[in-house]
């Protein structure tokens, strides 16, 4: 017996080996036939209500004189104090606040309300510049948007969201996400902010200025009002040089003015 003990033990050996070869595409065809306990679903939904956002508009001298002329849209998102059903209240800042006391700016501006309860980059500013686009003699490629403190923090998100739409944005004391800079790597950018500011800090601007030049932005232009509290629009928006610098840049072509 002991005489065909290997030859019995490398037989038995070459057994288990081919029944492993028969077994394992077996567990294999069994695994891959299984269902997944967890199924893939898509989901997909027609807003209900329509979004509706009221706004201001101011058009140029001479728009209507040229019917083929294209103008240059700056729109203005206001701070959370003015937020409502009054659209008086858009005036008390900002652009709307120059137009109102007789300043003749050499654009379209556009200043929507954001509704009491709301928030910038939750509002359908961007169905509304295609709505105006469509409605209005507008430059697509001088579209411009700027805002202060809420508004601020809407114009770097709704820009961030969309960084192709803007030939240039003007952030106001406002701040978002340093993550988001990436976005807007090709969008001439000035910001302002006021050093001595209690309800913005001064670090939520320059933090994304950070970001951006860290993203290789070399088109951002930053300014601190050292002896500026949170309003530091006003003097941002009183000074001449930035509608200049705005006006300046068009979409897709180098910034100007740096």
């Amino acid at each position: 017996m002991s005489h065909f003990s290997p030859l019995f033990e490398r037989g038995k050996s070459s057994i288990w080996f081919l029944a492993l070869l028969v077994v394992m595409p077996l567990v294999a065809i069994a695994q891959q036939a299984a269902p997944s306990p967890q199924t893939k679903e898509t989901f997909s939904q027609v807003p209900t209500e329509p979004e509706t956002l009221n706004y201001l508009l101011y058009l140029p001298k001479g728009y209507a004189a040229d019917a083929d002329k294209e103008w240059p849209l700056v729109v203005f998102l206001h701070g959370a104090g003015e937020r409502g059903d009054n659209l008086d209240q858009v005036k008390q800042h900002g652009p709307p606040k120059r137009v109102e006391a007789g300043e003749e700016f050499p654009f379209i501006l556009v200043s929507p309300q954001c509704p009491k309860e709301g928030w910038w980059p939750s509002e359908p500013v961007h169905g509304l510049i295609t709505h105006l686009e469509k409605t209005l003699k507008i430059d697509a490629d001088r579209i411009y948007l700027t805002g202060l403190s809420m508004g601020g923090y809407g114009t770097w998100a709704l820009a961030s969201d969309q960084p192709d739409r803007f030939a240039a944005i003007v952030p106001i004391c406002g701040g978002g996400t340093p993550y988001l800079m990436r976005r807007l790597s090709k969008v001439p950018v000035w910001a302002f902010h006021g050093g001595k500011d209690s309800v913005v800090p001064l670090e939520e601007s320059q933090r994304l200025v950070d970001a951006l030049k860290k993203a290789g932005n070399t088109q951002t232009r930053f300014t601190i009002y050292p002896e500026a509290g949170h309003d530091s629009w006003t003097e941002a928006y009183d000074n001449p040089e930035l509608y200049e610098w705005l006006l300046a840049q068009k979409r897709g072509a180098p910034a100007t003015g740096e």
